[in-house]
């Protein structure tokens, strides 16, 4: 039995539910004067939690793969995810189809927040008008530019999607 297939029969159909979506920001993306934050909203059963980072200087690439990886950190205990990005490169890469070439130990940390999780990794367009992505894409952006995680910007990504069904 492989280690994926045990991992599966853990996370039962009776596990929770949850739907994440995140979005990482890199301001001065590439600089050494980057600063750069992550965040994810996580919907479980209507309601919706926010968590976030400040990376300080990271790149994009980096800021999106740590707001995956910091979404899944939330997760209490073992759940079905639905996973959702604007970020192609972590979704392709998670569903083993980009190898992955730098940014190894960002990878390492998200592979940790997902070892104990059954996800489905999803894109959404960015910048497109999807409530909750645009909340997230917004947050990450405010965190990057103050330079701190500040608990009213992932209140006001939490009041921003309100009641929207996660399972959308």
């Amino acid at each position: 039995m492989t280690d994926q297939t045990k991992k599966e029969q853990q996370i039962t159909a009776r596990s929770k539910a949850v739907t994440i979506y995140c979005d990482g920001s890199s301001l001065g993306n590439g600089q050494a004067s980057s600063r750069a934050a992550a965040v994810a909203l996580l919907g479980y059963q209507g309601i919706w939690r926010s968590v976030g980072c400040y990376l300080g200087n990271a790149t994009n690439q980096q800021a999106e793969i740590a707001a995956a990886a910091v979404g899944l950190e939330a997760l209490r205990q073992p759940c079905r995810v639905r996973l959702f990005t604007d970020s192609r490169y972590v979704v392709e890469t998670m569903s083993g189809r980009f190898r992955r070439k730098t940014n190894h130990e960002w990878w390492e940390r998200l592979d940790k927040a997902a070892s104990r999780h059954k996800i489905s990794w999803e894109w959404t367009a960015g910048h497109a008008g999807h409530v909750i992505q645009e909340a997230v894409d917004r947050a990450a952006r405010k965190i990057a530019a103050l330079g701190i995680v500040d608990e009213e910007v992932l209140r006001a990504a939490e009041d921003q999607v309100g009641t929207v069904d996660p399972a959308l």
